[in-house]
Order: structure tokens, then C-alpha cells, then sequence
């Protein structure tokens, strides 16, 4: 099966990065690996200055498209901003353009051969879904991991508001959990669409997070916050306060607690995970409480590798009783993918 690492190492056109940072760095990695040369780095016009990443200048697209011409452009970078995406799509109109797929946590790559082997479990989770757009969404999904292609990723897109008139509804007696809350953001999404509601929690790591989540909530009633990770158990655990994507649990960092959503001794109805790839850890600190309550559920899948399959496995396991739904909402790269178990 094709898969965008072993196109670019056939290709004899030049390879050139389109952004710098933590992605950037992994794309080189994975590159350096299968033996592929990257030629050059770009950045959008505003970040343009006289540096240098991995030891090649930064230029502006102008610049490189007049220095390699006939180039192939690597999307280093992640945007959910509508003006950057907008740009992608024109750079992407005048050369080759992908945005290689590399994990935000974790070491495994998706790529031809990690995906034949587990290619009985991609197809046993697909029949799973429960309508016609989560199918879509898994289909383009691994099409894009595998070609890089982000034509895949808006062919898939839906807005964020599109579940709540599908299938996920709100009452005004939810009790809402909020694993990975960050500064508030799902907090103030979730009011505005409950109304009222019976109890919310905020988990959240991050110590200067957390206090702009305690900021963003004071005006809200019935609301705990937690400073604390979400996994699979009570005590301590390293934790990375790096403020990104890819922060979590390493093995330096900083002590922080932890909780599982068992030991909160509560009945939620609805309970969010986006916790930096530690999704699979919560799910098992919360087995009781899924077994126990079948609280509906939504999960990001997109940190791992393996989350299109692992997620739904591991939450099916617990409680079969579920319809399971994929969605994919505005982002660059295959972010901001989330599982709904209703």
C-alpha cells in the first residue's frame, strides 16, 4: 500500500518544510530515518526571520519556491485558524503539498505497514460506527495518515455544533466531567449549550492552566475544579508543564496528582477526555463509572497512533451497549478528532 514516506523517498524533487517547532522536528526525524533529504525551510511571511532551524535559513515561500522551484512543500505545523488554513490551501494550489502524519505522543508511526498489520482491527471498528459521516471520517482519516493528503482531512470535516443536532443531546440535568479542561474553553462551550446543569468538574494538570481555568469558571455555579491528571489511579506522576500539544506525562517534569474518575465517587452523565494521549489510562481509571452510570462520552483520537482503534475497543469492552460516532472538526492536521459514545 502507498504511504507518503516511501513516495517522498522515491521522489527526486526537492523537500521543503513549511514551519518549524515540535512537528518539524519529528517530520525531520521520520525523514532521516527512511533516508529522505530535506532541502530547505519556509515559514509564513510573519514569522520570517534571519534564523536558522536544523541548520538550513528560514525563508518566506517566496523565497523558496524561487530558490528549489519545482519543490515539495511539508505542512510542519497544526492550525485550526481559519486565515492559516486558507493560506495552506494556496500554497498547496501552486506546489505539491502534504502534511505527514506523525503522532503527538507516543513513538509509533501509521504508516503501510503499521496499518496492514493491524488491518482486521481498522475494519472490525469501521463496522462498528453508527452512521454514514463516521464512517466517512475513519475512511478519510487513515487515507490521510497514510498519503498525507489533506484534501482527505476537508472532505471529512464537520462543524463543531454538527453532533448536538445528529445524535448528542444535552439536558439540563447533566452532570458534566472535564478531563483535560484547560483554561475553560470546554467548560464555557458546555454552559452555553446546557443551560443549567447538575454538577460540573474540571480536571486540569497544568498549574498556570489551571489558575486561568479557576479565572474563566469563577462566575459559574456548581462547579468543582481539580488541579490533578486524569488516569488510572490515585497518587503522583511526572508531568511536563511545556503549555502545548504533547505536554503530558514524561519522565521528567514536574510532581503533580493524580485521580481516576472512579475514585470521585460521582454518577456523571457526560464526561470529555482530551488528556495528551493519556485517553486510554482514564478509560481504565473510569470502568466502573462507565459499567456503572453509561455516562455518554467524548474522546479524542487523535494523539496515538492507534486511537481509532484502541478507544472504541477498550470503551466497548466496558460497556456494549453503546453507538459509537466519529467526527472531524476544522483542523490541519488530523486533530481535533473525537469519538462520541452515545
Amino acid at each position: 500500500m502507498k504511504d507518503v514516506w516511501n513516495y517522498l523517498k522515491k521522489s527526486d524533487k526537492p523537500i521543503v518544510l513549511y514551519g518549524m517547532g515540535n512537528g518539524a522536528d519529528k517530520i525531520i526525524s521520520v525523514c532521516e530515518m527512511y533516508g529522505i533529504k530535506v532541502s530547505g525551510v519556509f515559514s509564513s511571511d510573519s514569522f520570517v526571520r534571519p534564523k536558522t532551524f536544523h541548520g538550513m535559513p528560514v525563508t518566506s515561500y517566496t523565497t523558496a519556491k524561487n530558490t528549489f522551484g519545482d519543490m515539495i512543500v511539508l505542512l510542519s505545523f497544526g492550525t485550526h485558524l481559519p486565515d492559516v488554513i486558507d493560506n495552506v490551501k494556496r500554497i498547496s494550489a501552486d506546489s505539491e503539498l502534504y502534511a505527514p502524519d506523525v503522532p503527538v505522543y507516543g513513538d509509533t508511526l501509521f504508516c503501510a505497514d503499521y496499518y496492514e498489520r493491524r488491518k482486521d482491527e481498522f475494519e472490525s471498528v469501521y463496522n462498528t460506527l453508527a452512521d454514514e459521516q463516521s464512517k466517512k471520517v475513519f475512511r478519510e482519516t487513515v487515507q490521510y495518515k497514510l498519503t498525507g493528503n489533506i484534501k482527505c482531512l476537508f472532505d471529512c470535516e464537520t462543524d463543531e455544533d454538527e453532533v448536538y443536532g445528529a445524535f448528542f443531546s444535552l439536558s439540563g440535568r447533566e452532570v458534566y466531567l472535564d478531563l483535560g479542561a484547560y483554561r475553560g474553553d470546554t467548560v464555557l462551550s458546555f454552559c452555553k449549550r446546557a443551560k443549567e446543569w447538575n454538577g460540573i468538574i474540571a480536571v486540569e494538570p497544568d498549574d498556570k492552566t489551571y489558575k486561568k481555568l479557576l479565572s474563566a469558571t469563577e462566575h459559574i455555579y456548581n462547579i468543582r475544579c481539580i488541579n490533578a491528571a486524569a488516569t488510572d489511579r490515585c497518587g503522583e506522576i511526572m508531568f511536563n508543564m511545556g503549555g502545548s500539544r504533547g505536554k503530558g506525562a514524561k519522565e521528567k517534569g514536574k510532581a503533580v496528582k493524580t485521580v481516576s474518575v472512579d475514585s470521585l465517587s460521582i454518577s456523571p452523565t457526560y464526561i470529555k477526555m482530551d488528556i495528551e494521549g493519556d485517553e486510554d489510562k482514564a478509560i481504565t481509571g473510569a470502568a466502573e463509572t462507565i459499567k456503572r452510570c453509561k455516562p455518554k462520552m467524548q474522546i479524542a483520537a487523535y494523539h496515538r497512533s492507534g486511537d481509532l482503534v484502541d478507544i472504541p475497543n477498550q470503551v466497548l469492552s466496558l460497556n456494549k451497549d453503546y453507538e459509537v460516532y466519529l467526527r472531524h472538526n476544522p483542523c490541519l492536521p488530523a486533530w481535533d478528532i473525537n469519538y462520541y459514545f452515545v
